[in-house]
């Protein structure tokens, strides 16, 4: 009997390459199995056989995320695969993201079942939860012996053409599709037994969860621009010329903070963008597109605001976490109130 032929995707740290430094390199295939491959061949068992392996490095696909999604869709084919696998991603950002991108094209392009797997403040998650099923991970790699398992009886109950049961009985993200079923109780029933156990403090989940949405009260509107600190906080990627801090082109897990002490304007030989995602040819010629120290200077001068601070907030937004984002946020405002910032620009791409 033939075996389900198997392709697996991984980034360059799961295939034993390197780390942030061997990010940028493009894609590859090789024969067979690869680093978590091991795990996945051995929860799919002997019927399957992961034939090929496509490795990229995280930068690259952020950088390049139509090349490489072409290029890698050019390496499965002829591998002609009956499932495809990507990761698990656990929490890393751009390696999620990745992920999420080719299992779509795959499932797209090809026509065959994908699963993946990722922590679920993943930015891969909320860009590609209604579109495939992605398994609930933990945060780190250390999970993967947990993981893959779950991924693997996944993968085999949608080979097999078998029903897909809810999140909490596969292991996978919510995708937000609602199914009709049948309770062999009423539902008056089982509202009245949660009411219960809500007003005698017991245990209880509710059978439809609703959204939580994080809002933040704006502060009240500046009386008067000519005697405040202005600051500029910018998601759209400006950094010094070779971007010392390594700031990821998406799905970023730090931010920078860049002196502007006594310059009038962001100059392309010490200023550029390392933001991936959208066309950076004007920003790389002028990186005052996305923070307007020239803009800023010039009112600075008149009056019109009493004061710029000495220095930019930057890091990169695209794919970029909520976790990690309101961290960055709730660390870098510090520094602000302490230099007595009165308001901020916050600006994008």
């Amino acid at each position: 009997m033939e075996k389900i032929k198997v392709v697996h995707y991984i980034n360059q740290f799961f295939a034993n390459i390197g780390g942030e430094e061997k990010a940028d390199i493009e894609p590859e295939v090789r024969e067979g199995i690869v680093g978590p491959g091991l795990a996945l061949q051995s929860g799919l068992g002997d019927d399957y056989e992961v034939v090929a392996t496509v490795i990229c490095g995280d930068t690259y696909f952020g950088g390049h995320i139509e090349d490489a999604k072409k290029t890698i869709l050019d390496m499965i084919r002829p591998y002609k695969p009956d499932l495809f696998v990507a990761g698990p991603a656990f929490n890393a950002g751009r390696y999620g993201v990745a992920c999420g991108t080719i299992a779509k094209a795959v499932e797209d392009e090809l026509n065959i079942p994908v699963v993946t797997g990722m922590y679920p403040e993943n930015p891969g998650v909320d860009m590609f939860k209604k579109d495939l099923h992605i398994i609930q991970t933990a945060i780190s790699a250390a999970d993967m012996r947990k993981a893959m398992p779950k991924i693997c009886k996944l993968a085999k109950k949608m080979i097999n053409k078998e029903e897909i049961l809810s999140p909490v009985e596969e292991g996978y993200i919510e995708r937000g599709i609602r199914v009709n079923y049948f309770n062999e109780r009423r539902g008056s029933e089982r509202a009245v037994d949660l009411i219960l156990k809500k007003i005698a403090g017991e245990p209880y989940e509710t059978e439809y969860p609703m959204p939580v949405f994080d809002r933040v009260a704006p502060n009240p509107a500046i009386k008067d621009l000519s005697k405040i600190k202005l600051a500029v906080v910018t998601s759209g990627g400006i950094v010094p010329q070779g971007n010392p801090d390594r700031i990821e082109s998406s799905s970023a897990t730090k931010y920078g903070i860049y002196d502007i002490t006594g310059m009038d304007s962001l100059t392309k030989d010490k200023f550029m963008t390392v933001h991936g995602g959208y066309d950076r040819a004007f920003v790389l010629e002028n990186p005052n597109l996305v923070v307007p120290l020239d803009i800023l200077r010039e009112i600075e001068k008149e009056g019109i605001i009493g004061e710029l601070a000495n220095y930019f907030v930057t890091t990169t937004g695209t794919g970029t976490s909520v976790g990690n984002a309101k961290g960055f946020g709730e660390e870098f405002s510090k520094k602000l109130v302490e230099d007595g910032v009165g308001a901020v620009i916050l600006t994008s791409t």
